[in-house]
């Protein structure tokens, strides 16, 4: 991702997360829209890894992150303008092939419990939930109900 990228980057993930996470009643605070906003425009600079985009006529649309683990998806977001054109799709099984080619037997991916869209898109991809439950998000500072999503490599 070029440094020219970084406010499109965050104005994606921004966006795509009012679109749909954002539903949440626990989102509806303006301290937590806020911090969500300070954490998205922040983060491309901060990123500690992978961070690949899409774009369509010069212009950002999507982005998918792994950070942490070379195991975890740490982030894919869409622009709600993109959503239902194959972005995230693409976005996941770019990641996703390059993970197979490290040898990385497991690939694994959070989101909310309420997020059907992603996860539908996820289990397209051969993801299964592994797991559901309350955890701390720490750029919100708020508990949030999530699944854990693991895809075995064939």
């Amino acid at each position: 991702m070029a440094a020219a990228d970084h406010d499109m980057v965050g104005a994606v993930g921004f966006a795509a997360w009012l679109s749909g996470g954002a539903l949440d009643a626990r989102f509806q605070s303006g301290a937590v829209i806020e911090a969500a906003r300070r954490a998205f425009v922040a983060y491309p600079a901060n990123a500690k890894s992978e961070v690949i985009v899409a774009e369509i006529d010069g212009v950002v649309v999507g982005w998918i992150a792994r950070e942490e683990r070379p195991d975890n998806i740490s982030d894919l977001w869409v622009n709600p303008a993109f959503h239902a054109r194959g972005v995230g799709s693409r976005l996941l099984q770019h990641l996703i092939a390059s993970m197979e080619l490290e040898g990385v037997a497991t690939q694994k991916i959070d989101t909310l419990a309420s997020n059907v869209r992603a996860i539908g898109l996820y289990q397209k991809h051969g993801f299964k939930i592994v797991w559901k439950g309350e955890e701390l998000d720490a750029a919100l500072s708020i508990n949030l109900t999530k699944v854990h999503l693991e895809r075995v490599c064939r």
